[in-house]
């Protein structure tokens, strides 16, 4: 395994000069903060708030953050980060986009979820890949992929199976999409972390938040 790719999201020492500081940590932190604040609306944390605080922060941070950080992970060369972070940013956007256009004009608010089911599977599909290649990088990237591997599933059987519409501001009407926003808040923690220690361990050019080797070694 490659220098780049040990360090690919959250590096254990400084990474390998490129011209930029490491975008990994930004992009990190944008996906866990848009991630808490829409799993915490799933859990049924925030009923006394208007439930759709997350749709502005999912373009402007989770979307737009991770999509920059992902374009600086290309020049990086870094494949995995600069695939995982642009993906997700495409996500946070599309989905902000899909529920500021669709939602207003629905007809039948539970196809909502179903819509959503889908879109959640298609990029379960797509984390399922990159959680198996997480097992290269270390395990605190492993952390992230693989609780947010367990949020993506519970939520596209909530979203399918529910019998009334479940979106914010009240979508704990399914146990499967609460279960989904505890595990989801687990998930931001996750790459809160993982954020964390690739901005201290890269501040101080030597290893002070651990992040683990990578689970296998190929």
């Amino acid at each position: 395994m490659s220098t780049t790719e040990e360090s690919a999201v959250a590096p254990a020492a400084v990474p390998a000069v490129t011209g930029i500081a490491d975008p990994a940590p930004l992009g990190l932190a944008a996906f866990a903060l848009t991630t808490f604040l829409l799993s915490a609306i799933n859990a049924g944390w925030a009923k006394s708030s208007t439930g759709f605080d997350w749709w502005g922060y999912a373009i402007a941070y989770g979307g737009l953050g991770q999509l920059l950080a992902g374009m600086w992970e290309f020049r990086n060369k870094n494949v995995f980060g600069a695939t995982a972070f642009s993906t997700y940013g495409g996500f946070w956007i599309g989905v902000g986009l899909w529920l500021h256009v669709t939602v207003p004009t629905a007809k039948a608010p539970l196809e909502l979820n179903r819509d959503l089911g889908w879109i959640l599977l298609a990029f379960l599909i797509f984390n399922t890949y990159m959680l198996i290649i997480s097992t290269q990088v270390n395990m605190a990237v492993f952390a992230v992929f693989l609780t947010l591997e367990l949020t993506e599933i519970f939520l596209v059987l909530g979203n399918f199976t529910t019998k009334v519409p479940a979106l914010p501001p009240d979508p704990t009407s399914s146990s499967m999409i609460v279960i989904g926003g505890w595990i989801g808040v687990i998930t931001a923690l996750a790459a809160w972390y993982a954020s964390a220690a690739g901005v201290m361990n890269g501040h101080k050019g030597r290893p002070v938040f651990p992040v683990g080797k990578p689970l296998f070694d190929l």
